[in-house]
């Protein structure tokens, strides 16, 4: 084989083995959601969710708070009232305080910055991971993940969707069910809550995304109307070449 071949090999193989591998990793069915950073009241709601229920654990350490807040809408001064719960510089990292070696020993690894985990993982797999938690005594934490099995992290929004536990009938066990009555949202309200808060984490993975449409969308029409006037003009010169 030539050096070209065995290059255009290596590099097709480097880029399908992070598919197969978060492909393989289970076989558990992904909800589809279609996250719009255009709907700043999901940003917003999504961003708070993401402050009082995960940024303790999880940092987002390649955003900053004013840019967060630009970008939403939200005003500083209400951010930082709302959303800045030490005193925090607004113009910092969103980070916390946990030390990395404490959370190695309290969770078996450090938990993972979230920036960007829509860009790696996919919204689809993030959004369902947060709707597959059940319970399981034999896990430290007292709960498991359908499609992430034996993960090493409690379930931070038990309290808004329940008790879930799986759906098993006859043996065989096929998603999650939660116990009627036992969190504070019904089932349609945490699944709008879940799809805010990947909403919100899709936005933090590229900030710029609905900039880069918006300039792409231009760039379009110029090449269009660029086509159109080459177009013609190279149509005039072929009447001067005849």
């Amino acid at each position: 084989m030539s050096f070209p071949s065995r290059l255009a090999t290596g590099l097709l193989f480097l880029l399908l083995v992070p598919t197969v591998a978060f492909g393989a990793a289970s076989n558990y069915p992904l909800e589809r959601i279609r996250t719009d950073h255009s709907n700043l009241p999901s940003l917003q709601r999504g961003a708070a969710l993401y402050m009082n229920y995960c940024l303790g654990c999880h940092s987002l350490q390649h955003q900053r708070h004013n840019r967060t807040a630009q970008d939403l809408g939200i005003p500083e001064d209400l951010y930082r009232e709302l959303l800045l719960f030490d005193d925090v510089d607004i113009g910092s990292h969103i980070t916390n305080a946990m030390p990395h070696q404490g959370a190695r020993e309290w969770f078996g690894n450090a938990p993972p910055d979230l920036t960007m985990v829509t860009r790696v993982r996919g919204s689809n797999w993030v959004y369902t991971f947060l709707k597959s938690f059940y319970l399981d005594e034999s896990r430290p934490f007292g709960v498991n993940n359908a499609l992430f099995e034996n993960v090493g992290m409690p379930h931070a929004l038990i309290e808004l969707q329940g008790t879930p536990r799986l759906n098993c009938n006859g043996g065989s066990c096929e998603g999650t069910v939660v116990e009627a009555g036992t969190g504070r949202m019904s089932e349609s309200e945490y699944a709008d809550a879940v799809y805010d808060l990947v909403n919100f984490l899709d936005y933090t993975g590229e900030p710029y995304k609905q900039d880069r449409q918006r300039i792409g969308v231009y760039v379009l029409l110029f090449l269009l109307i660029l086509f159109v006037f080459t177009f013609l003009l190279g149509r005039e010169y072929h009447k001067e070449v005849h």
